[in-house]
């Protein structure tokens, strides 16, 4: 029985990583949202430091402009998880080789990985040519961590529910954008006490809101996946 169960555990995630293996090279490949996301965290940033021609950022501010870059860079090329198969129409051969729950989970972890990566560097860039200092590293690197992950399972099953549509590009920040919000809210005040300062125990509990957010989505995107791709 163990060993029935472990080979059912070990086919499960062979496949899950099959599925975001495959993102994974095809975006390597076309570097569509690579470049896009890329672009558009270059471009804000460099506004951003010559419209405010070298005036010092308060903690409430850059926590602002930081989540505002974040959503918008995910609003650029996070959209394209399930929609590329659509667009290929690769869509049908990915349900004949996996289950969906195997799908919903190898695409999570790839835009995970990407938000991941493209909050990374927009937060160094944003960093770098600002000059900003955090004062509690470990509450600013969960916040980036837990942002990153929240935004990704969001936008995951967003991504499914306008797969189909005909109007995709104007759809995924007007679903996104209410559905974030509360992460948002909850990432930019984590940011302000880590600029700040704050104790753990101050930040705890926001922490642990984006924690919760990140599960209830995910979730929550399990238990529907199917209905909402399928149908």
């Amino acid at each position: 029985m163990i060993n029935i169960f472990q080979l059912k555990i070990t086919s499960l995630v062979l496949r899950i990583a099959s599925v975001a293996l495959k993102d994974i090279k095809s975006e390597l490949r076309t570097k569509y949202a690579i470049t896009a996301m890329a672009l558009f965290v270059l471009t804000a940033i460099a506004m951003i430091v010559f419209a405010t021609a070298g005036e010092k950022f308060n903690p409430e501010l850059t926590a602002g402009v930081l989540w505002i870059i974040m959503f918008f860079t995910a609003m650029t090329g996070l959209s394209k998880s399930f929609v590329s198969e659509e667009e290929r129409g690769t869509g049908l051969i990915l349900q004949l080789m996996n289950t969906t729950s195997t799908i919903y989970i190898g695409k999570l972890l790839f835009t995970i990985c990407l938000s991941l990566v493209l909050n990374t560097v927009a937060i160094l860039l944003f960093f770098l040519f600002t000059g900003l200092e955090v004062k509690n590293w470990l509450v600013f690197s969960l916040m980036e961590i837990l942002g990153s992950l929240g935004i990704a399972s969001a936008t995951t099953i967003i991504s499914a529910i306008i797969a189909k549509s005909a109007t995709k590009n104007a759809l995924f920040p007007v679903l996104a954008f209410p559905l974030l919000l509360p992460l948002i809210l909850t990432g930019v005040e984590t940011t302000i006490l880590s600029l700040v300062g704050a104790s753990w125990a101050e930040a705890q509990g926001d922490i642990i809101l984006m924690i919760c957010y990140s599960v209830v989505v995910i979730t929550s995107s399990i238990l529907l996946f199917e209905f909402v791709w399928l149908d």
